[in-house]
């Protein structure tokens, strides 16, 4: 009988211990886990400046060693374009922004974004055309609009201050960026919300121009 408990309880210590280990496996996947996620929480709660308030001010180098200004000119819109040569619907819209950038060239500069490897975005500029594109590798200005997800775009209006902003899948996200300055609101849905007949009598005379 005493033997028979004697097993029974080294068992069950062995069981104690095996969950112990699963345990600390577990939380160390989960620590990894939200590490990961961490960042993502951040489009959520929008801690990044918001519509409305003014751009940060920085100076940055482009690729080609030329300085840049964000905001900007004033007067000039600019939308900077969070992309990767890795994120393959960053590519499916490059086409999209060469066709952008020379239809509103009168109104918008367009400047690529991204961090990492300098040799791997040179080989990416060169292979996809990019080279006449405004090209910044920076990590403080991903981080300073919380870009954890891509493609990610930022438009700055004329008078400094974030016109709109958000994760860009197709051309019509992009479009509604560009027709939300337009017409003067924070996002496309705000200007949608009133009602579909004021939608509908809205887009043929204040659409954005393709």
């Amino acid at each position: 009988m005493e033997t028979a408990l004697l097993i029974s309880n080294s068992l069950l210590w062995c069981a104690v211990l095996a969950l112990v280990a699963m345990v600390i496996a577990l939380a160390r996947q989960v620590g990894v886990l939200f590490e990961r996620v961490a960042p993502m929480g951040a489009l959520v709660t929008d801690s990044g400046p918001k519509v409305g308030e003014p751009a940060p001010a920085m100076v940055l180098r482009t690729m080609d060693q030329e300085s840049l200004l964000l905001p900007g000119v004033s007067g000039v819109s600019t939308l900077v374009f969070f992309l990767s040569p890795s994120c393959p619907v960053c590519k499916k819209l490059l086409p999209v922004l060469k066709s952008l950038r020379h239809q509103e060239s009168g109104w918008l500069r367009m400047v690529l974004a991204s961090d990492g490897n300098v040799v791997e975005h040179q080989a990416f500029r060169r292979d996809y055309g990019l080279t006449d594109f405004s090209y910044v590798l920076s990590e403080p200005l991903g981080m300073s609009y919380r870009v954890s997800r891509l493609p990610y775009a930022v438009l700055i209006g004329p008078d400094g201050k974030v016109s709109a902003k958000g994760l860009i899948n197709s051309r019509e996200q992009l479009d509604s960026l560009l027709t939300a300055q337009e017409l003067g609101v924070a996002s496309i849905q705000e200007f949608m919300v009133p009602s579909a007949h004021e939608h509908h009598g809205h887009a043929h005379t204040h659409g954005h121009h393709h």
